[in-house]
């Protein structure tokens, strides 16, 4: 799906992540992208940070802040596609030039829109990481993370730290994985279509005071996602009016599932700031935008007046 030279399978998306951060040496610096999945933080600032690596956050959408971040020792790009949960777009080819130029290598998680969406070794990527059990799957039933590398040569270096630490995908997580993949494109169609229609009507809900998600017009990287990717997702965020009005929607919806994984046929609606992104720092996670009023859609297969529905008796159900 990647067209890429080599492929490799692993435990988890964080297992993936972990290995490839072998690549790297005490002493390399890495950016990252400032908005990105909470795990994958903990992972960079709780664990590899005192192995000697050191990471600075930056907004990666921001194409010039990128290069200006970068030092002498940094080594490497690390960069969601679409941010989680903020849903901004990166300029993938422009900062895999910039890579190029300096001697990074590029990294780029593509979870949220999947090779079907976006190839990110086509735009010049070294490396496109995927959390499996996400869209790739797609029926929230297994654990799975995904590589795929573009250089032959470098592709054998993440073999070789794969088969040393063991952390390979197991046979039956495998078969679910396959099967996932043969319904990619007819889950993700439908998926999409949906969220477009729910992010029109949320953009038009007066107690909802923001909308992100780059299928919009308004979305500041609408365009930029256009034109490097065949579609805009199936992920929303949006922020409401009170934290009184989160904890009302989330005990209320009945065909949308308070849940907090991404990706399969089920709709499900998550609180960041509590789940996917609890281990960023209060300070710096309302300095991002992660507050106590933005929730994140992972919208399913379902009927997307049923959801819109489910949505609308939410905002409306009294206590």
């Amino acid at each position: 799906l990647d067209g890429a030279a080599a492929g490799f399978a692993y435990a988890s998306g964080m297992a993936a992540i972990t290995s490839l951060l072998f690549l790297f040496s005490r002493g390399d610096h890495l950016l990252v992208t400032e908005d990105l999945y909470g795990g994958t933080y903990r992972l960079f600032e709780q664990i590899f940070n005192q192995y000697g690596l050191t990471f600075s956050y930056v907004d990666t959408s921001d194409t010039a802040a990128v290069e200006a971040a970068i030092r002498p020792e940094t080594k490497g790009l690390f960069v969601e596609s679409l941010t989680n949960p903020l849903l901004k777009v990166a300029d993938i080819a422009s900062l895999a030039a910039i890579c190029k130029r300096g001697g990074l290598l590029c990294i780029v998680d593509n979870t949220f829109l999947t090779p079907y969406l976006l190839k990110p070794l086509d735009l010049g990527a070294d490396i496109a990481v995927y959390s499996g059990s996400k869209y790739l799957s797609g029926h929230n039933d297994t654990i799975c993370g995904l590589v795929t590398v573009k250089d032959p040569t470098l592709a054998a270096r993440v073999y070789f730290h794969q088969n040393g630490a063991g952390a390979v995908l197991g046979p039956q997580d495998s078969w679910l994985t396959i099967r996932g993949l043969k319904t990619l494109a007819v889950r993700l169609d439908r998926q999409q279509e949906n969220a477009a229609r729910i992010a029109v009507w949320l953009e038009n809900n007066p107690q909802v005071t923001k909308v992100f998600y780059p299928g919009l017009k308004a979305h500041p990287g609408h365009e930029l996602l256009q034109s490097q990717a065949t579609g805009y997702g199936a992920m929303i965020a949006f922020e409401v009016a009170s934290p009184e009005l989160v904890e009302k929607l989330l005990l209320k919806t009945e065909l949308i599932s308070f849940a907090e994984s991404l990706g399969g046929v089920e709709t499900l609606i998550t609180f960041p700031a509590l789940q996917t992104h609890a281990d960023i720092e209060p300070e710096k996670r309302e300095k991002l935008g992660i507050n106590n009023r933005l929730l994140r859609l992972s919208v399913g297969i379902e009927d997307g007046a049923d959801l819109i529905a489910d949505l609308q008796q939410a905002f409306t159900t009294e206590e």
